[in-house]
């Protein structure tokens, strides 16, 4: 019974945790606009002063990692089609998806949560800023890791709640494009990749100056990122993951044979002995005996006569 009961409690609260999970989706859904509208926002937005002082700044930290990586196809998972990030990449066929379809922009479109690629045939993936604007964000990481060949590399930028971009979030009464977006801690993130077996090879940030479209604050923006740059705080506006593709090759299970024991020859320590020659027959005379040698057989046999007789 008390088991039953204990069965009965673990099943009620596991439902529980799905039911508000279930009601978080819904509710990040019912915030975020359409595909199409967060294309249009998103890249409206990436036109303000602040827009293009960010993106300058993520181009000075992804642009050395892209100089590094090599292959044949890379691939760029973004909220927007207008940006494009993957000018600096020798990698030959750059690809990218539009996450709607607009006019006049001849671009594939397709869902990044369920890429029209084979699984392991891209060198490299960004994720530039896919991770906060979609409601299901393990979904979209596990797709992006699956496309990924073995030893590829995985870069993500994302927004930095622990910033001031992450204050000007939380002060904020309406919430418009980009600050309806998901803050994701880049910790979180690191943890996700390190159970999609990624090896996360470092973590920068940048976009140190604070998020006021303002032109004044604007032209004093590169003396923010110096500075920051210098200090490397864990407290700029964004940040980028590097994370490789890890492989662990398996070994197969052989089935262990009995060990043979080694053969054992025995030598004798000395030598045998000669065998005898073999027995030869006399040759028995055939001719007559002579007197003497009939004298000797008589008195032999009168003494074994006498022997009897006196026994």
């Amino acid at each position: 019974m008390i088991k039953f009961l204990r069965d009965y409690q673990q099943k009620r609260g596991q439902q529980k945790r799905e039911q508000q999970g279930r009601e978080q989706k819904r509710e990040l859904l019912r915030k975020m606009p359409a595909p199409a509208q967060l294309q249009v926002a998103l890249a409206a937005w990436l036109e303000t002063p602040l827009g293009k002082r960010l993106l300058e700044a993520e181009s000075r930290q992804l642009n050395p990692v892209l100089s590094r990586i090599f292959g044949y196809h890379i691939l760029q998972i973004s909220s927007s089609n207008s940006t494009q990030l993957l000018s600096e990449s020798p990698v030959g066929h750059k690809i990218s998806f539009a996450p709607d379809y607009v006019a006049d922009i001849q671009q594939p479109v397709a869902d990044a949560e369920a890429l029209p690629l084979t699984s392991g045939s891209v060198d490299a993936v960004l994720v530039h800023h896919a991770l906060d604007f979609t409601p299901d964000s393990h979904r979209l990481l596990r797709e992006a890791t699956r496309v990924i060949m073995p030893g590829g590399r995985l870069l993500i930028i994302g927004f930095n709640p622990v910033s001031s971009w992450g204050l000007s979030k939380l002060l904020r009464w309406r919430r418009n494009t980009p600050w309806n977006a998901r803050f994701i801690t880049a910790s979180r993130v690191t943890d996700w990749l390190k159970l999609l077996e990624f090896h996360v090879e470092s973590v920068n940030y940048g976009a140190w100056v604070p998020p006021v479209n303002h032109a004044g604050l604007m032209r004093h923006a590169e003396k923010f990122e110096r500075l920051g740059n210098r200090l490397q705080l864990p407290l700029g506006g964004f940040y980028l993951i590097v994370a490789t593709k890890q492989v662990f090759p398996l070994t197969p299970v052989v089935k262990r044979w009995p060990r043979l024991l080694p053969t054992v020859i025995v030598r004798p320590v000395t030598e045998a002995a000669p065998l005898a020659a073999p027995h030869r027959r006399e040759e028995v005379s055939l001719e007559p005996c002579s007197d003497t040698s009939r004298e000797a057989t008589n008195r032999t046999q009168s003494r074994k006569s006498r022997f009897v007789k006196t026994h």
